[in-house]
């Protein structure tokens, strides 16, 4: 029975009642908020229906039945079904069964922010079929010993009903304002993608789901009633962790962290409430899970499952061999309408981006996509928009097979470099060396200074990137990175990283192939000369440069510097085809041709600049007037004024 609280509060204000379209509002915002909660609790490990059966563990009570798989040999499922027979005391099957974890191992505590203001939530209208509902969740926590009646609370928080497939409730707690208030706990979770890795190379797997697990942890006495709520029958508050609470995750993993530190990316991998035994043999495996259970508490045997060989797990479906995205993932996104407010957007691009490492470049494809998120700019779904969201879902349509990467091999890592974009693709071959397969896809979007850095500085920007993202696969590999541009001469390169290789791919690559433009030209002053460069790519990019000289020397003779420079320039930008443009007529047609060199001061530098232009594929002087050669006369002017201290 639940004790009859008189103290209860129904409104913060009895004056002010709380009007019912408001409290669906409210009601909503605070079920949209839990049912994110949910979801990423549901992401957890399930074998194939069809490959599990049964077991039951006491002879003449029924219901006490675990799941273990059909694969297994019968003279180990013999063993299997002894062991979880042994040890049939470590599940629980009710509220009644769980016990609590000693404090001397974790304890929760729910400190505030300096300041923060206490705020009583009113009591929210529920029809009377769902508040019954409710009432028989309250009274089962009750008598299970996890509720105190909590008297003049200065945290009072609503409850939120969940509906379950089952015609039950899930009871959870809008405890939104308290979280607001509460420091972030930065204890450190588990990467999904490593966990996934670590677990795909082994033949068989088993999950061990904790019964209630943040109820098996104990709630520190002074912070108690801050977590208090309220409902028809009386003010009450936990004695351990609810669901719903900030922070709740970090404590159950630094517990688990505690319990299992020896054992975990050996024998086990832990997730918050989700343990996963894995093994290479069956026999291997049945003595890891006794090494385990001899520290579990209590397990949820309805999600427990035992000796498989395949299972959906965070996301995705693990077996020894491969990883893929989790079909139930990919029919969710398949499935979905077009995106009508910025709310919805944001839905499609957080399910895409949940499964990213499946996609091929996500970002460049999305990217009309990513332009309605910010604050300013107006939701509108233009064509563009359309074939980004149609795209993405013929993709998924055949979403590729991943690999966990293998010991003793290298991997091969391929950067896709855009101008506002980058993504990379780590892949590995298999053991015959004939075929490759994929292990990781990433992208990334620029930001607004990195898109002005030229082509081979927003590369050196992608491989830092993407070796950051997967420096836990770059650490215990050798990695070959495939270059567009290999070097002529690798020598100087392999005195420099002995250790490194670089291969190689002859395909072209348009923003290098294609015809670049370049303009030149010289100013002379009382101080010194100085020469203007623009370089223009095939995309308009523009590369500016200056420079002054330090040596007396002619008009003409500047001009042929400023047009060294220009080529020079050129080569350090990979350029094949080059168009340039300048003011001098002497010095353009005697560059090409028209016009015979005589000068000995200039003849020098005229077989210089024509040995230089024997380095592309194709090089063209054009004259232009001095009024269209504005921005590198300016920049020679600018260079010519600067003054040089001697010395």
């Amino acid at each position: 029975m639940i004790p009859t609280d008189n103290k209860t509060l129904k409104n913060e204000d009895p004056d002010q009642p709380s009007e019912p379209g408001e409290d669906a509002s409210i009601e909503a915002e605070a079920l949209a908020d839990i049912e994110r909660w949910i979801d990423r609790e549901k992401q957890k490990f399930e074998a194939p229906t069809k490959d599990l059966e049964n077991i039951n563990l006491r002879k003449g009570i029924e219901g006490r039945k675990v799941r273990i798989g059909k694969q297994v040999p019968p003279d180990l499922r013999v063993k299997l079904i002894e062991l979880l027979k042994e040890y049939a005391d470590i599940f629980a099957w009710s509220y009644q069964d769980i016990p609590s974890l000693d404090c001397e191992i974790v304890e929760h505590r729910l400190p505030l922010l300096p300041g923060s203001t206490p705020i009583r939530q009113q009591l929210r209208r529920m029809r009377p079929e769902v508040a019954l509902k409710i009432k028989e969740e309250v009274e089962k926590k009750w008598n299970a010993g996890f509720l105190v009646v909590a008297n003049y609370p200065q945290w009072v928080a609503n409850i939120v009903p969940v509906p379950k497939k089952d015609g039950k409730v899930r009871m959870c707690m809008d405890y939104r304002d308290l979280n607001r208030a509460s420091p972030k706990d930065n204890f450190s979770q588990p990467h999904i993608d490593v966990l996934v890795d670590n677990i795909a190379q082994h033949a068989f797997f088993s999950l061990m789901d904790g019964f209630s697990g943040y109820n098996q942890i104990i709630m520190l006495l002074e912070d108690r009633e801050k977590m208090t709520f309220i409902t028809l029958w009386g003010t009450f508050c936990y004695k351990v962790i609810p669901f719903g609470l900030k922070n709740a995750g970090a404590t159950y993993q630094r517990a688990t962290i505690t319990l299992f530190h020896d054992m975990m990316h050996k024998e086990i991998e832990v997730y918050v409430d989700d343990m996963i035994a894995k093994s290479k043999t069956l026999e291997q495996h049945i003595e890891d899970l006794r090494k385990l259970f001899t520290r579990l508490r209590k397990l949820n045997p309805a999600k427990c499952t035992f000796g498989v060989k395949t299972g959906k797990l965070l996301g995705f479906v693990v077996n020894e061999n491969d990883i893929e995205v989790n079909p139930d993932k990919v029919r969710a996104i398949r499935e979905m309408s077009v995106p009508k407010t910025k709310s919805e957007v944001r839905g499609f691009l957080g399910r895409v981006n949940f499964i990213a490492r499946f996609i091929s470049q996500l970002t460049a494809t999305c990217s009309p996509i990513f332009k309605l998120l910010p604050k300013k700019q107006k939701m509108e779904w233009g064509m563009e928009c359309q074939e980004a969201f149609d795209k993405i879902k013929r993709y998924l349509e055949n979403p590729p097979i991943l690999i966990p990467a293998a010991l003793g091999r290298p991997l091969i890592l391929y950067l896709t470099v855009l101008e506002e974009s980058m993504g990379c693709m780590q892949g590995q071959h298999d053991a015959t060396g004939k075929k490759e397969q994929a292990i990781y896809y990433l992208s990334k979007k620029f930001t607004d200074c990195e898109r002005r850095y030229s082509a081979l500085e927003r590369t050196c920007c992608a491989f830092v990137w993407a070796a950051k993202r997967l420096r836990s696969y770059m650490l215990s590999h050798t990695t070959w990175l495939l270059a567009y541009h290999p070097l002529a001469d690798p020598q100087p390169l392999g005195h420099e990283f002995p250790d490194e290789h670089i291969m190689v791919t002859t395909e072209d690559e348009p923003q290098y192939d294609d015809e670049w433009t370049m303009w030149f030209d010289r100013a002379s002053h009382i101080v010194g000369n100085g020469v203007g460069v623009v370089l223009i790519s095939p995309r308009d990019l523009c590369f500016p440069f200056a420079a002054k000289l330090g040596l007396d020397c002619t008009n003409n003779m500047a001009e042929y510097k400023a047009c060294t420079m220009v080529l020079l320039m050129a080569l350090e930008y990979q350029v094949r085809r080059l168009k340039v443009f300048g003011d001098s007529t002497l010095v353009i047609y005697q560059l090409c041709g028209e016009w015979e060199t005589r000068d000995a001061k200039l003849i020098p530098y005229h077989d210089h600049v024509r040995e230089i232009v024997t380095a592309f594929d194709a090089v063209t002087f054009h004259h232009v007037p001095r009024e269209e050669n504005q921005m590198a006369d300016a920049l020679a002017t600018l260079s010519a004024l600067v003054q040089m201290n001697e010395g």
